[in-house]
């Protein structure tokens, strides 16, 4: 079970970002988890959204290069441990974890933690033999 991830390459200058807000605000997207990394020179902006291919037609057509990537959602325990429990499961199985990101849906029970892995087959395979709990694509679009 797989989930679509929008990547927006960016120049690192002042107002890049909010831009990007506002093409995805007046095509009626509605952002559910983002991440930012960045360079002196450009950053990536990582989007979970509500449509993604209006979010992609509307960047498109403001000049943005888009791209899309397979992530993989899943529950983690949102207590001391409970990440660790997740990763300690794909270091043993030999799945790199190249980069993930979080949000929380209601404190107290559980985080949704964005992965984007090596080996998404397999990581998904290990995490669900495991009993760790992946969203669907569905759901997680409308958290």
């Amino acid at each position: 079970m797989q989930a679509q991830q929008i990547s927006i390459f960016l120049e690192n200058k002042a107002g890049r970002l909010s831009e990007v807000t506002k093409i995805l605000a007046e095509a009626g997207v509605n952002i559910r988890a983002l991440a930012l990394a960045d360079t002196s020179d450009f950053g990536v902006l990582r989007l979970i959204v509500d449509d993604n291919a209006k979010a992609e037609d509307a960047l498109k057509k403001g000049g943005f290069t888009v791209k899309k990537t397979p992530v993989v959602a899943a529950l983690v325990n949102d207590r001391p441990g409970g990440l660790h429990g997740i990763l300690d499961l794909l270091t043993k199985a030999g799945v790199n974890v190249e980069y993930m990101y979080a949000f929380v849906a209601q404190s107290g029970n559980n985080a949704i933690m964005i992965f984007r892995f090596d080996k998404i087959d397999e990581a998904v395979a290990v995490l669900s033999a495991s009993g760790v709990e992946i969203i669907d694509e569905n759901r997680l679009y409308t958290m």
